[in-house]
């Protein structure tokens, strides 16, 4: 296995089992989920991640957090983050982003997306990032679409310019890209 890996693709498309598989072989494994959720609040969300935790080993520790960075320098262990869009997500609201001038947090996000990015390729084990590929469709009508769009792209083109491999899953397939 790369030491980092970048696992990109649409919408249930099988990318987070496949992000899994690459980790199976390891024991000590660190499950960074990007956003503490309430289950309350979203029946079919909550359906989801139950989902993915279903399909964990037991033996593997769940981290919700948004410090991603953080976890990735302090951990000398494998590292999977599920997934890049809801670290985005999470630190846009954070940020303010769906509400303020771009003035205002585009810089801040900057500074995330780059300490994100130099933790990534300073880590000591190996790690695997889960991402979606939203920019195949059309450009969303909704400010926030096009900023979440738009950002994610920019996240992940700057995660698989320091990665060591990047996968993409189409329909369950996973093709490696050069």
């Amino acid at each position: 296995m790369a030491m980092r890996t970048l696992v990109t693709g649409g919408v249930r498309s099988g990318k987070s089992r496949t992000a899994e598989e690459l980790m199976a072989g390891h024991e000590a494994v660190i499950y960074v989920a990007p956003a503490p959720f309430d289950p309350t609040q979203d029946d079919e969300w909550a359906a989801r991640i139950a989902e993915h935790q279903a399909r964990r080993p037991a033996h593997w520790r769940t981290v919700e957090t948004l410090a991603a960075a953080d976890l990735l320098r302090e951990s000398h262990g494998p590292v999977l983050i599920d997934c890049l869009g809801t670290w985005l997500t999470g630190t846009l609201d954070e940020l303010g982003a769906w509400q303020d001038d771009e003035q205002v947090w585009r810089p801040r996000l900057r500074e995330r997306v780059e300490d994100l990015v130099a933790a990534w390729s300073a880590t000591a084990g190996p790690v695997v990032a889960v991402t979606n590929e939203v920019g195949w469709g059309l450009v969303s009508e909704h400010r926030s679409g096009r900023i979440f769009a738009d950002e994610l792209g920019r996240l992940n083109a700057r995660i698989a310019g320091v990665s060591d491999e990047v996968l993409l899953v189409v329909a369950g397939r996973v093709l490696r890209l050069p």
